[in-house]
């Protein structure tokens, strides 16, 4: 009998072009947390679906409880006892948390081929409740917060004999709350023998929970050893291969003409006399706690949301935005938070991504000009520094980090003189994020003004040249990066509602 759950002993896995795993060894304990970390491009997602039956190993072996494994299918890992909970939920909204919980495993009457719901209803009942979530199991999913949603993942893994269960950056859209019952969880299945492959780009999270953590960089295996053993300068140099002194590369900025200016915008139990300023250089930081109204007060600027009062003003003139083409037309860029669904046609290539917000702009008659489209898809590519094999390649098959950076040359081939990035660096790694800081430091040097919400402080702190805090739809304190305030504590004080003396 094999020491480890899974093993994975010397995987290939080659695509045209490209070898998305070189030589490649895991191997994962039985009740085990083991963290995997590595830069976005490392060929982390192409692990996870060579041991989940989506590609097939060129080269290799996969061994479950010390047994031979081939993997033709997603079906064949489920039933060898994987499961994966991916970062994008497959949860179908519409149908209940019974359903989701059984899908393609579901239970039938004795003797009948109609569904034995009320046995279904207790297990998924029972499952929930051990993830601690006393929820109706007839409930729709669609009517959860994304906690729960995740937790209902959970519970589909748990309902078959699962070995080993994947969490595949499971805290990317999580509240601080939800982040908490998730690490139980995490640990109540650690308990119960249960693996977990613990993918995330967040440092504190692997040094919170993991026993073991695997470092990979180009498709091939760097670093496995316990997380004792292990510090957060040794994991980033791992990573990147270089050391990384200087997490948030700021470029102080040199604040010019007034860019934006918002007065006392309102809209019916979201926002609440929302007021402030925004600048051509310099980085105009948004803090503050889920639910606090950032994402929901630049939506309403950008013309997405309806807003019931209210005034905005562009370069000094008031304008009115009633849609997102409005705000494009005023050289406004929105980099929303969701890139993979709101952001990317994920079955469109990279160069047709990167002109959909200015598809007039690469028009030649009534046809798009394939040449300019080519030339400043090859200029994006090298300025972002966007890991491609070209410009034919699907967005869907990119990394987050090269996602990212699509999303960004889409925007700035809008010639916009306003970029909101709404949580710009999640999930992305940090060789990544310091490219994405470092395209922000770019526009700013070049006169643009940048505005960033971010839910991670560091981040903030790091890169911001002032910072408005917000709650419950409304500003609660302003502050330069000089002032006495710019500080952890009293940014979070403020986003729970208190005073700055």
């Amino acid at each position: 009998m094999s020491e480890y759950v899974v093993e994975l002993k010397n995987i290939t896995k080659r695509f045209p072009g490209v070898v998305a795993l070189r030589d490649m060894s895991l191997q994962i304990k039985p009740g085990e947390i083991h963290g995997l970390i590595g830069e976005n491009g490392a060929g982390k997602s192409t692990l996870i679906k060579v041991l989940t039956g989506v590609h097939p190993a060129d080269e290799g072996e996969i061994h479950v409880n010390g047994e031979n494994q081939k993997f033709r299918n997603p079906n064949d890992a489920k039933m060898a006892g994987i499961a994966c909970v991916y970062q994008e939920l497959s949860i179908v909204k519409l149908l209940s948390i019974t359903d989701n919980i059984f899908m393609g495993n579901t239970v039938n009457k004795k003797g009948s081929i109609f569904l034995d719901y009320n046995q279904m209803h207790q297990k998924a009942h029972e499952l929930m409740q051990s993830l601690g979530q006393d929820v109706d199991p007839k409930k729709l999913c669609g009517a959860l917060g994304m906690g729960v949603q995740q937790m209902v993942e959970i519970a589909r893994a748990v309902s078959i004999d699962t070995k080993l269960i994947i969490m595949d950056e499971p805290t990317s859209s999580l509240g601080e709350k939800e982040v908490q019952q998730l690490m139980k969880t995490v640990r109540t299945l650690k308990d119960r023998g249960v693996a977990v492959l613990f993918v995330s780009h967040k440092l504190e999270e692997l040094f919170e929970l993991c026993d073991r953590v695997t470092v990979m960089r180009d498709g091939e295996h760097v670093l496995t050893d316990d997380i004792a053993n292990i510090d957060a300068d040794r994991l980033i140099t791992a990573m990147v291969g270089r050391s990384m002194d200087n997490q948030f590369p700021k470029v102080p900025g040199k604040r010019e003409e007034e860019a934006l200016r918002v007065e006392k915008l309102c809209s019916a139990g979201v926002l609440h006399d929302v007021s402030f300023q925004a600048y051509h250089g310099e980085i105009l930081g948004f803090a503050g706690l889920v639910g606090a109204g950032r994402t929901e007060t630049f939506r309403a600027i950008f013309g997405a949301d309806p807003v019931d009062s209210g005034e905005i003003y562009i370069e000094g003139e008031k304008v009115r935005i009633k849609s997102p083409k409005n705000a494009i037309a005023h050289k406004i860029a929105f980099l929303t938070e969701d890139r993979s669904s709101q952001g990317l046609v994920q079955a469109m290539d990279i160069r047709t991504n990167l002109v959909l917000s200015n598809m007039k702009g690469f028009q030649k008659g009534p046809w798009l000009d394939k040449k300019k489209m080519n030339q400043v898809g090859e200029e994006n590519v090298r300025s972002l520094q966007i890991k491609t094999p070209g410009l034919d390649e699907l967005v869907g098959q990119l990394s987050g980090g090269n996602k990212q950076k699509v999303v960004i040359g889409k925007w700035i081939n809008t010639d916009a003189d306003i970029f909101i990035f709404d949580e710009p660096t999640r999930g992305i790694d940090v060789g990544a994020k310091v490219e994405v800081y470092n395209i922000m430091n770019s526009l700013v040097e070049a006169g643009k003004c940048v505005i960033m919400i971010s839910s991670e402080l560091p981040e903030i702190l790091g890169m911001s040249d002032r910072v408005i805090v917000m709650r419950s739809g409304r500003v609660m304190a302003e502050m330069d990066c000089s002032s006495s305030h710019f500080n952890q504590e009293d940014i979070m004080k403020a986003a729970w509602g208190g005073t700055l003396e």
